[in-house]
C-alpha cells in the first residue's frame, strides 16, 4: 500500500535553508528521500550530512530573476518541481518601546519576508502548472494573527504572507497547486537566541503556551511533510499554527 505521507523523490525547493528552521526542514526532507535544493544568501559549509539529496544554492531571493533562473535549471533537470517552502525571513525589531520605526527596516523586512515569497511562488507556479500539481508552504508566524510590540514590519509581512498564500490558493487550485501556511510560535533558533537566553522572557513565553515550552525547528518538520505529501491532497488555503497552543490560550488562568 502506498504511503500517503511519503515525500520520496519529490523535488523540493526551500528558501532560508542556510540555518534555523529552513536548514532543519531541508535536512529532514533529504533524509526522507526528497531531492532538496536549499536556497540561501549564506550557504552553509557541508559538515558530513548523511545524504547526497541536499544541494545548497546561493541566491538572494529578493532578486526575482536570480531565483527564476534556479527554478529553470531545476525544472530542466527533473521535469518537475513538487514543493516550494518559503522559509526565508528576517526580524528587525526596535530595541525600546515608543520609538519611531525606521523606514529602512520596514522596506528590508517586507522585501525579504513578503515580496521575495511572492517572487519565488510565481516562479514555481509557472513550473507546477505544467504538471498540474504542486504544493507551496509558507512559513508565516503567530504574528500573522496577533499584534506584537516594536516590530510592525515583521507583523505586517507575516500577515501579508498569510493572505498571499490564500490568494494563490484561490488563483491556482484549478491547476492542482495547493498553497498553505504554517505559523510557528516561539522557536529556539539563532533569530531568537537573545530572548531565549533571557530567563525572565523565556519563562514568560513558556507560560503563555498550553504545552509549557518553546518550540524547536524539528517541531515544524511533521507539518511540512504532511502538507508536502499526498496525505494533504484536499487541503489548500489553510493555516496551521505550530505554537504550543499560544494562539489558543486565553487571558484567564486557573
Amino acid at each position: 500500500m502506498n504511503d500517503l505521507f511519503s515525500i520520496d523523490n519529490k523535488i523540493v525547493i526551500i528558501t532560508g535553508a542556510g540555518r534555523g528552521i529552513g536548514n532543519t526542514i531541508s535536512k529532514a526532507f533529504a533524509d526522507r528521500g526528497s531531492i532538496v535544493y536549499g536556497v540561501d544568501l549564506r550557504v552553509p559549509k557541508r559538515r558530513g550530512e548523511s545524504t547526497s539529496n541536499l544541494s545548497y544554492v546561493k541566491c538572494d531571493v529578493t532578486k526575482e530573476n536570480d531565483f527564476e533562473q534556479i527554478c529553470n535549471k531545476i525544472f530542466k533537470k527533473h521535469k518537475k518541481i513538487d514543493v516550494l517552502i518559503n522559509c526565508a525571513g528576517i526580524s528587525l525589531p526596535n530595541k525600546k518601546p515608543r520609538q519611531i520605526y525606521p523606514h529602512s527596516n520596514w522596506h528590508k523586512t517586507i522585501e525579504v519576508n513578503l515580496t521575495a515569497a511572492f517572487y519565488c511562488s510565481q516562479a514555481v507556479i509557472n513550473k507546477m502548472a505544467k504538471n498540474k500539481r504542486g504544493s507551496i508552504i509558507n512559513i508565516t508566524s503567530i504574528n500573522a494573527e496577533l499584534g506584537f510590540p516594536r516590530n510592525p514590519s515583521y507583523v505586517a509581512s507575516k500577515g501579508g504572507l498569510k493572505m498571499l498564500g490564500k490568494s494563490f490558493a484561490k488563483d491556482w487550485g484549478s491547476e492542482g497547486i495547493r498553497v498553505n501556511n504554517i505559523g510557528p510560535g516561539y522557536i529556539k533558533t539563532n533569530m531568537t537566541k537573545k530572548t531565549y537566553a533571557n530567563k525572565k522572557i523565556k519563562k514568560e513565553r513558556e507560560n503563555h503556551t498550553l504545552l509549557g515550552r518553546w518550540g524547536y525547528p524539528e517541531d515544524l518538520v511533521g507539518p511540512c511533510i504532511f502538507l508536502a505529501s499526498d496525505a494533504s491532497s484536499y487541503i489548500t488555503g489553510q493555516d496551521i499554527y505550530v505554537d504550543g497552543g499560544w494562539t489558543a490560550n486565553s487571558l484567564v488562568t486557573e
